[in-house]
């Protein structure tokens, strides 16, 4: 087992997963910022852009499916770099598909690298902030998504300054392809190449592949993974919901002008983060089902605000409680999912994928429905799921891990007790 992390290693480590999350939304706001520039440079349809959205989200759940399985095989740190490679190569390919060959299926495959290396890493970085939490002994993963949130923030802001400079994809891709796998390059060398959780626990060493690779699929296995994916899901759609539907609903039923939509979105958005910076301290005091059942009761609140409201003063206020509400769910489910160190890339990759599947299928379903029954009742289906992912929060209370496993983590024997507060 490694010795236990200085102070100094641990600020390398936090710091190195705070970037890691950051280059995750950079990607991703990189690709939608230049979604009209794309859509234009290859002549396509809406039909065409939707394929090459779903080309990335396939790709995103088998990286999820994999990710477990990287890490039993190669661990964190090296999984992560290959990751996070793989997206930078994936966005430089988006820009050379659309300008240097104007081919379709070049851009598709560089959206299938990005949806795979984005999956992956995302379970990989999600358990290495939980390892971080346990060593701190402090609710972090809110943090770390915060962290995403600014990276997407950065990625579309430097997205609209290219455009508006006339900045070609290609060459707009090919710079931040390259940020990407700088900072990946960079970030990972703060990374401990530490034991895996289960080699530490047990006695004869590290176990044969083949051991890991039941682990990694034992998660699917478990009650717990699909009420935790409940959770994760009904969050989901909270989000991606207001990302791809809130702004069109504010224009065509709320009677607003497009720079209203925006502005609705902005709301959510700076909503949703601030909570995420300021929800690890309130996880710590209160517990982690404390709050879920809280926050699933504020953004179901919210959202039955935006979808009624009679004026927009109300629309942009059930906004904001729509944004506050959705911020935890996914991140405390992600915690919750790595409670035990040994099992947490299984859990994890198990549960994100169910949460996942929101944002591939989410987009799709609710539109179906908003042909029959209008934008704003089709909302009311995001309500009933924020409320079941409310009545299961009681799967996300923290596991009792054997002290084995516990021992598994970085220092863990030198980790500070958590407040009781973050045992309910």
């Amino acid at each position: 087992m490694n010795d236990a992390l200085t102070r100094s290693q641990l600020v390398r480590w936090r710091t190195a997963t705070f970037a890691i999350f950051l280059a995750s939304g950079l990607s991703i706001a990189t690709w939608a910022s230049r979604v009209p520039a794309i859509k234009s440079g290859l002549e396509i349809d809406n039909i065409a852009v939707g394929l090459l959205l779903l080309g990335a989200g396939i790709a995103s759940i088998i990286g999820l499916s994999v990710a477990p399985m990287v890490m039993a095989r190669a661990g964190a740190r090296r999984g992560m770099l290959a990751a996070l490679v793989i997206v930078g190569i994936g966005v430089a390919t988006i820009g050379i598909g659309t300008d240097l060959l104007s081919s379709y299926p070049v851009v598709l495959l560089g959206l299938a690298l990005f949806g795979f290396g984005n999956g992956a890493v995302d379970v990989m970085m999600n358990v290495e902030g939980a390892a971080i939490e346990k060593t701190s002994g402090r609710t972090l993963l809110p943090l770390f998504h915060a962290f995403f949130s600014f990276g997407t923030v950065i990625g579309a802001g430097l997205g609209v300054v290219a455009a508006a400079l006339g900045i070609t994809v290609l060459a707009h891709t090919g710079l931040m392809g390259g940020v990407i796998v700088l900072v990946a390059l960079v970030s990972v060398a703060g990374v401990p190449a530490r034991e895996s959780a289960e080699a530490a626990a047990a006695p004869a060493g590290r176990p044969p592949f083949r051991e890991r690779f039941l682990v990694a699929i034992s998660a699917w296995r478990e009650p717990r993974t699909y009420a935790l994916g409940v959770i994760m899901l009904g969050m989901a759609f909270a989000e991606g919901g207001a990302n791809d539907w809130l702004p069109l609903a504010v224009v065509e039923d709320h009677g607003a002008d497009e720079a209203f939509g925006a502005a609705a979105l902005t709301v959510f958005s700076v909503a949703m983060t601030v909570v995420r910076v300021l929800g690890g301290p309130l996880v710590d005091r209160v517990g982690r089902v404390a709050v879920l059942r809280t926050l699933s009761f504020t953004a179901a609140a919210g959202l039955l605000l935006f979808i009624f409201a009679p004026n927009l003063p109300l629309v942009f206020i059930g906004a904001a409680l729509w944004g506050a509400g959705a911020s935890l769910g996914f991140p405390l489910g992600m915690s919750a999912a790595a409670d035990d160190p040994a099992k947490a890339p299984a859990r994890v990759s198990a549960a994100a994928t169910i949460g996942y599947v929101a944002f591939l299928c989410g987009p799709p379903i609710l539109g179906f429905i908003s042909e029959n029954v209008g934008l704003l009742n089709t909302l009311l289906v995001i309500v009933v799921l924020i409320v079941l992912s409310g009545l299961f929060s009681s799967a996300a209370r923290p596991l009792a891990v054997a002290s084995a496993d516990a021992d598994a983590a970085p220092a863990a024997a030198a980790d500070p007790p958590r407040s009781p507060a973050s045992e309910r």
